[in-house]
């Protein structure tokens, strides 16, 4: 062989080995020795992936890799990966939206450094993918980095196999990974000219890592988790009626009977109460819902009434607070293993031959009991912040932004939607868009996020790209303004001076309707609703908010009309949820009218839904219904 032929099969070889690597540790070791092969680094001014790619040019498969990488990096908003040229990134959080925006950041031209406190990937936990978040990652290249993508006939993949796969992606793009440092503060621009210690925007890390403690960066992404946020950005919490999740993970042999058993896409036990009396009748749980999905491993997520896991001894004693209640202290490992064993085999039929536990990162049996009654959101995406005349963007992407209720599956399609919104808004940071101005831009985006679904976003999902443009139906980039949101410029010297505008910007479903309704409007659409609802068990409407909560006004709006597509009767005015899902669901298919937020947060919300929403939504009741009479 020749010496290029020899050359040809190294760089085969080692690409193969990095494509195919199953761990972290794999997969950048592996990769630092085919760049070492192929001569190319960081440490060059040039732009990293034109580099990377042109080096293996000679084998094939990298080049079909390469194929979907170019299609993005070609899109007209990375303009040839010089639309942020001029930006340094750092990203603190390698979950999937870290990596995601991270992706971005590096094909609009970047230099982007992300840094993990983990030095593992190890959450077999499934994420429920909707079709916009399939193309994307299918766009990616997805399909050559892991074979199994999106096989099943189900759309789904386990966090770390996803983590994976992007992480694969980043290393090619030239994204700098660091694993094992964890994010501690911010350490603030100098002007020390005199004794040339002079430096912008920096991060303390533990344990110190000189490689990332001196580097600068104008921009900063927190994407560590819902655990996890930046001093200045303030968090709310949502929390409803006590809800009680339980995951389980088990090892997938992938034998022939494991082959054919039938994923579960999620049962609720009020549309299968024959499969859930049938399952408490033969092993005593009580589940309220439960999802089957099947890859690396078999994952089973429900949710389990609180009495059954005290009758089950998997909750040692009852408790009102639901820390306390969920502490590890307060559960029976051994018992909460056994509850989601037997669960797992009734609701399958006992297809699975062998459930053994698979194990997570420390090594336990990979099932777990939580609350997620409460979930959190940032009252706000972003802020900039500014000291001795040097200024930093910063923003939350991820569950720290907006945390997931997950029976719908929001995760990882509203992470990614967030992940493109933030690399739009350093796009104008890139081009010297006033900060105010930005930040109202990406507030007004950032109104619609928690309202998305997979029926409300636009359907030609394979030209989405990092514009919100061509993403959200209702988008409109002037509901707040800089002179009236609750907009954030930090400038930082001896003091924090904070110049915040405190006026509520508008929030709206329908940005056609910009303006406050008139008093009398409002007057005269309650009256309206408190006419086509008299009479109702439950209903008693006094205002466009707080009465709405539970679920049965809306109902019984529906129903007064449309009687055969809701029964009334059935409904419970404690199931606020399932009162809101049912009534969103009708009338975005029946009568056309989109939710203007989820059933969860609907019911959760302190002093009730939006008023300026809940106008706009019950006006398009109105207008459709006002001159009907009912039957």
């Amino acid at each position: 062989m020749s010496e290029d032929q020899i050359n040809v099969a190294e760089n085969k070889l080692l690409y193969e080995e990095f494509r195919s690597a199953s761990t972290l540790k794999i997969i950048r070791s592996s990769f630092a020795k085919l760049c070492k092969q192929l001569g190319v680094d960081h440490q060059e001014e040039s732009p990293f992936y034109p580099r990377f790619r042109d080096a293996l040019q000679n084998v094939w498969q990298a080049k079909e890799l390469f194929k979907y990488v170019d299609k993005r990096a070609n899109m007209e908003e990375y303009e040839q990966g010089k639309a942020c040229s001029g930006v340094k990134g750092l990203v603190v959080g390698a979950g999937p939206c870290g990596l995601r925006v991270a992706i971005e950041l590096a094909l609009l031209g970047a230099r982007v450094v992300l840094v993990e406190k983990r030095d593992v990937f190890a959450r077999n936990n499934v994420l429920h993918l909707w079709p916009f978040t399939v193309d994307d990652l299918a766009q990616l290249g997805a399909k050559k980095l892991y074979r199994q993508f999106c096989t099943g006939g189900l759309d789904h993949i386990s966090i770390r196999q996803l983590q994976l796969i992007l992480l694969k992606v980043c290393l090619m793009v030239g994204v700098e990974v660091h694993v094992n440092t964890e994010f501690v503060g911010l350490v603030e621009p100098t002007a020390d000219k005199a004794n040339s210690k002079e430096h912008g925007w920096r991060a303390s890390w533990k344990p110190d890592n000189r490689a990332v403690s001196a580097y600068e960066f104008d921009v900063l992404i927190e994407a560590g988790g819902s655990e996890f946020s930046f001093p200045g950005f303030k968090v709310k919490e949502c929390r409803g009626q006590l809800a009680i999740g339980v995951t389980a993970n088990f090892v997938n042999r992938k034998t022939k009977e494991e082959i054919m058993a039938k994923e579960i896409s999620g049962v609720a036990s009020i549309y299968n109460q024959n499969l859930f009396n049938e399952l408490h009748d033969a092993t005593g749980i009580s589940l309220e819902n439960i999802v089957y999905y099947k890859g690396d491993t078999h994952y089973f997520v429900m949710t389990a009434k609180k009495q059954s896991l005290l009758e089950k001894k998997v909750l040692k004693q009852d408790q009102t607070d639901a820390g306390k209640l969920l502490s590890p202290e307060n559960v029976n490992k051994e018992a909460l293993q056994k509850f989601a064993l037997e669960a797992a085999n009734y609701s399958t039929d006992n297809s699975l031959p062998r459930l053994d536990f698979a194990r997570n990162g420390r090594g336990d049996a990979d099932v777990a009991v939580f609350d997620f009654t409460c979930m959190r959101q940032g009252e706000h995406s972003s802020l900039v912040r500014e000291v001795h005349g040097t200024r930093l963007l910063l923003g939350l992407v991820g569950d720290s932004l907006l945390e997931p209720f997950w029976p719908l599956g929001t995760g990882c399609a509203r992470g990614f939607l967030a992940a493109f919104d933030m690399a739009w808004m350093v796009v104008g940071w890139a081009k010297g868009k006033p900060p105010l101005k930005l930040l109202a831009e990406r507030e007004s985006v950032f109104k619609l996020l928690a309202q998305t679904s997979s029926n409300n976003i636009k359907s030609s999902t394979k030209n989405f790209s990092i514009n919100p443009a061509t993403r959200y139906t209702n988008l409109n980039l002037n509901a707040c303004r800089p002179q009236q949101p609750e907009l954030h410029l930090l400038e930082m010297g001896a003091g924090v001076r904070v110049k915040t505008f405190d006026k509520k910007c508008v929030n709206l479903c329908d940005p056609a309707r910009p303006k406050p309704v008139p008093a009398l409007r409002r007057e005269k659409l309650i009256r309206w609703c408190q006419e086509c609802t008299r009479g109702y068990p439950g209903v008693n409407i006094t205002d466009l908010t707080t009465s709405w909560q539970n679920g049965l006004a809306l109902c019984a709006l529906i129903h007064r009309f449309y009687p055969d597509l809701i029964e009334f009767i059935k409904l419970d005015a404690e199931n606020a949820v399932e009162n809101n899902r049912q009534a969103f669901e009708v009338a975005e298919r029946e009568l056309g009218i989109a939710p203007i937020t989820t059933a969860e947060e609907m019911g959760c919300q302190d002093g009730g839904p939006d008023l300026l929403a809940m106008v706009a939504y019950l006006t398009r009741f109105y207008n459709l219904l006002g001159n009907t009479p009912p039957p």
